[in-house]
């Protein structure tokens, strides 16, 4: 069921589209065992992993890598490794919760600032009134709460993990705790909270159809410049990539 495993610029990232994906979801919900992490992966993680093993050692662990970024669609095709769909993170936590709700799972959501992780958690009781939201703590803990954190995860008997601890660190903290949890799946959502909290806005129409989202969040915030700047490294490996192979007899 699951899509095939491939490696973009030396990164792994899963060959899906939303039926695949959300048909892995269905049986991981269904079946009992160790918990699974759900990871997106986007140009601007390619690049970070390049660089940083321990962040590439958790991706290589984690049981879905979803193709977060227009631009790992378009370097998979230019480099001849498979066809896949964009899969938002963004967009596959609410499919989740609704398979949650059809299921009659309970959900925690775990991250982001005290005020934002109620107003999310008010958010998905307002879209889906009969999601169970079996519990939620902001992620602004210390190390030595961690225990606590863990044992209230584990004592809602949730099915499913959101946390929301920004990349990398909820990639580490997944890596580090997953084999302690006793949800069925644990996907990383990033700033997800923050825009069911009404914090942030997502991009309009146009700029979600043309894959010019991440245009929009640095017109909206310019700070993100800096992160930002690995996608001109990222389309520049890719076409030297792409040169390299199609130089081949």
């Amino acid at each position: 069921m699951l899509g095939k495993r491939i490696e973009v610029l030396g990164v792994p990232v899963d060959c899906l589209d939303w039926p695949t994906t959300l048909a892995t979801v269905e049986s991981q919900l269904g079946t009992a065992g160790p918990a699974r992490a759900i990871v997106a992966v986007n140009p601007e993680k390619v690049i970070r992993a390049q660089r940083d093993s321990g962040l590439l050692h958790h991706l290589r662990r984690s049981a879905l890598l979803i193709p977060d970024g227009i631009g790992l669609v378009v370097a998979a095709r230019l480099l001849g490794l498979g066809r896949m769909e964009r899969v938002p993170g963004l967009e596959l936590m609410p499919r989740i919760c609704e398979i949650a709700e059809r299921r009659s799972l309970g959900v925690y959501l775990f991250g982001a600032r005290p005020e934002i992780n109620d107003k999310a958690a008010a958010a998905l009781r307002q879209r889906y009134p009969r999601l169970k939201i079996a519990g939620h703590h902001h992620g602004y803990v210390s190390e030595g709460d961690m225990e606590r954190i863990i044992e209230s995860i584990n004592a809602s008997r949730a099915a499913v993990l959101f946390v929301a601890l920004g990349s990398p660190r909820q990639e580490i903290w997944m890596g580090r705790y997953l084999e302690r949890l006793e949800v069925r799946i644990c996907q990383g959502v990033g700033g997800t909270f923050d825009v069911l909290a009404g914090a942030v806005k997502r991009a309009p129409g146009a700029f979600l159809r043309l894959h010019l989202e991440w245009l929009y969040r640095l017109m909206m915030d310019p700070r993100r410049l800096l992160r930002q700047s690995a996608l001109p490294k990222f389309a520049l490996q890719v076409l030297a990539a792409w040169v390299a192979r199609t130089a081949q007899p």
